[in-house]
């Protein structure tokens, strides 16, 4: 199913980038950079998702949140802000005002269409369908199959239930005790030192070839899919 992305950003590079990522991906992206211009093509375009830039012409990228938040039609469409603004105190306000995830300037594209499929797959998921990725990592759920750089690789049944975790929610560290959750569901017969087994085994059948570890070890924290590790 092919889905469309509303995009908001009056940085024109930027969102040339950010187009051509997403629309690799496979979405219909209907690009402005005017905040009024997104409420008017919200309603014409009917997007699955929306991008939207804080400090964008117009109306700001907030205002159009909260409008879009308050209207029936589109209060449950997945919104994604992007700013260069970090503050808690913004980040804060993104969430308080509606947004489902907030990325904050630079970022990378590759991560930010897994984590646009991670919210769509969370708030809306029968739009997801059934691919996930990140960097060159590929995995199709319903075939139970995981390639990187294109080639196939082999994961037994709990290496699979970790990477898709992982790329669920690439970028977040997750403690051995939060993995131990989603992973194996309290198993009384696991403990935290099974983690590391599996993420080493996960580690080994990903990392063929002098590939690069894209599961960072967190140091008294745990572990994270990211590339920039």
């Amino acid at each position: 199913m092919t889905k469309s992305l509303l995009l908001v950003e009056d940085d024109r590079a930027l969102a040339d980038l950010v187009a051509f990522h997403f629309e690799r991906a496979g979405y219909d992206v209907v690009r402005t950079g005017d905040g009024e211009e997104a409420l008017i093509l919200v309603d014409e375009v009917k997007p699955d998702v929306i991008l939207l830039d804080w400090m964008i012409e117009g109306i700001s990228g907030i205002e159009v949140c909260r409008r879009l938040r308050r209207r029936a039609t589109t209060a449950n469409i997945p919104i994604m802000m992007l700013t260069a603004r970090g503050e808690e105190s913004d980040r804060i306000r993104g969430f308080e005002t509606g947004a489902d995830d907030y990325v904050t300037k630079p970022f990378s594209p590759r991560e930010l269409v897994a984590r646009v499929g991670a919210v769509m797959r969370r708030v809306r998921p029968a739009l997801a369908g059934e691919q996930l990725g990140y960097a060159d990592i590929e995995m199709d759920i319903s075939s139970h199959r995981v390639r990187r750089g294109g080639e196939p690789i082999a994961l037994g049944p709990t290496e699979f239930r970790l990477l898709k975790h992982f790329l669920e929610h690439p970028g977040r560290v997750f403690s051995r005790e939060r993995l131990l959750e989603a992973v194996w569901s309290h198993d009384p017969d696991i403990d935290a030192r099974t983690v590391d087994v599996h993420v080493r085994r996960l580690r080994q059948a990903l990392n063929t070839g002098a590939r690069p570890d894209l599961i960072r070890t967190v140091r008294s924290a745990g572990y994270s899919l990211d590339s920039e590790g």
